[in-house]
């Protein structure tokens, strides 16, 4: 499974979105959502597969994350403690954490190969910390593996409209 270059229309991969597997798919991306939102991180750790990737790349047209800087780029261990930070209550991050709300559209299947599914989509995620109201905008890759308990994220990538711009801390999973 391939990722198109991120300046490119994702090329659509025969599998229409009404297909079961297509269906599951956004299905597990909408929940990923709303757990975000809800701060609901250990649940959110729960959809990885075991050596599952969550990147947040600075170039948008990069494909070798492991070569290159990333704002975030993170296997099981780093994730997790991501989210104990962001849960322990002992970090800025979950002290002065944000409210978010993200609405997630725009699925393409970009990739399929047995048992799993590339699913690219467009995430708007309004945010509100310290009195000061943000938008964010992404374009969201993720791999999806199939096994006998439905879909889960082995690969999640957000590539940032404005990825390139200053980052602060953002108290937030993407």
């Amino acid at each position: 499974m391939t990722t198109d270059a991120p300046g490119t229309a994702p090329a659509v991969a025969e599998l229409p979105l009404d297909d079961p597997r297509a269906l599951a798919a956004v299905s597990l991306i909408w929940r990923e959502a709303h757990l975000l939102d809800a701060r609901r991180y250990h649940e959110w750790d729960a959809l990885w597969t075991e050596g599952g990737e969550y990147v947040v790349p600075i170039d948008r047209e990069n494909t070798d994350f492991a070569a290159t800087l990333n704002l975030v780029y993170d296997d099981d261990r780093m994730r997790r403690m991501r989210v104990e930070r962001l849960t322990g209550g002992l970090s800025i991050s979950a002290a002065a954490a944000a409210r978010t709300v993200r609405s997630v559209s725009r699925f393409v299947v970009t990739g399929r190969e047995e048992g799993a599914l590339e699913v690219c989509s467009a995430q708007i995620l309004v945010g509100y910390k310290r009195e000061e109201t943000f938008v964010l905008a992404a374009d969201v890759t993720h791999r999806l593996v199939f096994g006998a308990d439905g879909p889960r994220i082995s690969r999640k990538i957000v590539r940032l409209v404005n990825s390139d711009d200053t980052v602060t801390a953002s108290g937030f999973l993407l």
